[in-house]
């Protein structure tokens, strides 16, 4: 995250700079938001599923974001308007519209929060747990039809809404 700061403060010091390890800085009207390491229990563990999350908002929402999973060798990224991509190769959301036919993907559903899951996952043709970022960008490949995460951080979400809308999801509570 220092070093995201640093390079930020010197190509963009009119912006403001929240981060999941050091919290928020500056005070301009677009902010940047960091996840230098989401993932970290699977990074730790060294399961290569994780990565630095990176997006830019205005008082409209995320405008570009980047998700980058550097042991899988992937990139994501999106601009508002402007599509999302992989590797360069535009990105779209699966056709499938009924759970009965989806492989839904989920996130730390064994942390305890409140939210039952078990219906909607006995309904879907498949489903799998992957750590959050990963679970939304699959989504946003058309690779999985459906994902949630039953908790998350504006660090943890905003760059993969960005994505996952741009590729033809929607994103919602």
């Amino acid at each position: 995250e220092r070093v995201l700061r640093e390079r930020l403060a010197a190509e963009r010091p009119e912006d403001r700079i929240l981060g999941e390890e050091m919290g928020e800085s500056g005070s301009g009207a677009r902010r940047w938001v960091l996840d230098p390491l989401d993932g970290t229990e699977w990074f730790a563990r060294g399961i290569p599923v994780w990565g630095t999350l990176i997006a830019l908002e205005d008082g409209e929402g995320p405008l570009v974001a980047v998700v980058s999973a550097p042991a899988l060798r992937r990139r994501w990224w999106a601009e508002r308007g402007g599509g999302a991509f992989r590797d360069g190769r535009r990105l779209a959301v699966s056709r499938v519209e009924r759970v009965e036919d989806a492989f839904v993907a989920h996130a730390n559903l064994f942390l305890g929060f409140e939210i039952d899951a078990t219906p909607l996952l006995q309904a879907a043709r498949l489903s799998g747990g992957f750590e959050s970022f990963l679970a939304l960008m699959l989504l946003a490949e058309g690779a999985v039809d459906a994902a949630f995460a039953p908790l998350g951080f504006v660090w943890d979400l905003l760059a993969a809404q960005l994505i996952v809308e741009e590729a033809g999801a929607v994103f919602t509570d």
